[in-house]
């Protein structure tokens, strides 16, 4: 797991933090009193039942807090440029007057896939490229774990390898018999267009304060984040990423390249009801040993407040909360990436999976934003068609595994 330097945190991260701590130990308290109730008198009060789970909401509420907090503080200050390779100013300039005029001198046309018109659009320049892809990368969970590679045709080929050169010992003037070749797979990864429409103002567009480029990452953002999250996770392939639970699966054992393996969590559509918590190791150990030191846990924030009230055979919660600003919650000791995209708890759902991430999920993205500027759709406002190609799918089926909800 990577360090992240807490210096740079901000006070309201910091208070989310100390919020979410505070929430977590009254949680810890009123469970162990629901617990302690259900094992002497095989039930629990209903009030007490009712205390756990709205604490449990002030928990679940608190870590949002934070993670928007820690987000927030990801994102670039509106002006503030990494310092990246800036385009020349004649080309900054032209296309600062088509964002505001719609003056298209200079600029490179490129004409969009299919031959209508308005499936045409200016390329931006890299500044606001850039601004696009930090957003992204600081409010999409999947871009912050998997590897995301930028190429610049419409499918990327990646040779890999689904059995290794083989090797042997033999004596200093033995013969040498010719081993085994490996055994290649090519993988594809097509990019599909992404693509959002904000509004602006002309009024707001002539304001000499705003930085277009940023106004412009804003407004994408959220609507290209949301639609990535949920293509990079069930995505069916077809004109969007492929998603994680959209391959094959097989029982963890039995699965063959092209499908991921998948560990039974003890009960249909529930979890086993004793001793949870050890399906969840079950699930850790699945994956090979190098795989592990960078996995993580990937559930929605409705399965993560199942798993916050397991405990392990010492009566320890399973569960940490970060203890400082910039860490994610802990499961079994591994991080806690939380995705919304992922499935609720249902008869064979699989609504966790673990693993290494940046080694088995690739993202594509396709060099280059286009941007089509429309006055006259919606008038009197100026819609900003933006377009964005984007792949993705699984490129090791070893790293990641998921968690079955079936008996076996």
């Amino acid at each position: 797991m990577k360090e992240t330097k807490t210096a740079s945190a901000s006070p309201e991260a910091r208070a989310a933090l100390h919020e979410m701590m505070a929430a977590f130990e009254a949680f810890k308290g009123a469970n162990d009193a629901r617990l302690d109730e259900i094992e002497k008198k095989a039930s629990a009060d209903a009030l007490l039942e009712e205390k756990v789970a709205r604490i449990d909401q002030a928990v679940a509420g608190a870590q949002a807090r934070l993670d928007r907090a820690l987000s927030e503080s990801r994102r670039p200050m509106l002006g503030a440029e990494a310092p990246v390779v800036a385009a020349a100013p004649e080309a900054k300039a032209a296309w600062d007057g088509y964002m505001k005029s719609g003056q298209s001198y200079g600029l490179e046309l490129k004409a969009g896939l299919s031959s209508a018109s308005n499936s045409a659009g200016y390329v931006v320049p890299p500044e606001t490229e850039r601004a696009i892809e930090r957003r992204l990368m600081a409010g999409s969970p999947m871009r912050e774990i998997a590897t995301v590679r930028t190429v610049g045709s419409g499918v990327f080929r990646k040779p890999v390898s689904t059995a290794g050169v083989t090797a042997g010992w033999v004596a200093e003037t033995a013969a040498r018999p010719e081993t085994d070749p490996a055994t290649l797979a090519l993988l594809e990864f097509s990019s599909a267009d992404l693509y959002a429409c904000p509004a602006a103002t002309q009024s707001l567009l002539d304001d000499a304060l705003i930085d277009l480029d940023e106004w412009l990452a804003a407004e994408v953002e959220d609507a290209f984040a949301a639609q990535e999250t949920a293509a990079f996770v069930s995505g069916d392939g077809v004109n969007k990423p492929k998603g994680f639970l959209a391959y094959a699966t097989a029982s963890e054992g039995t699965q063959t390249w092209g499908q991921i393996g998948t560990v039974a969590s003890g009960a249909a559509g529930a979890f086993a009801s004793t001793s949870p918590a050890d399906k969840l190791i079950d699930l850790i150990y699945a994956p090979k040993a190098q795989y592990r030191p960078n996995g993580r846990f990937v559930m929605n924030r409705r399965t993560v407040s199942a798993v916050r009230k397991f405990k392990d055979a010492d009566g320890n919660y399973v569960w940490s909360p970060a203890t400082r600003p910039g860490e994610a919650a802990s499961l079994l000791g591994y991080p806690v990436t939380e995705i919304e995209t992922m499935p609720d708890v249902a008869a064979n759902s699989l609504s966790i999976a673990f693993g290494d991430f940046s080694r088995g999920y690739l993202i594509v993205d396709r060099a280059g934003v286009r941007v089509l500027r429309d006055p006259y759709s919606a008038k009197p406002y100026v819609l900003f068609y933006t377009t964005k190609r984007v792949g993705g799918g699984v490129q090791n089926f070893d790293a990641i595994k998921l968690m079955k909800f079936a008996a076996s």
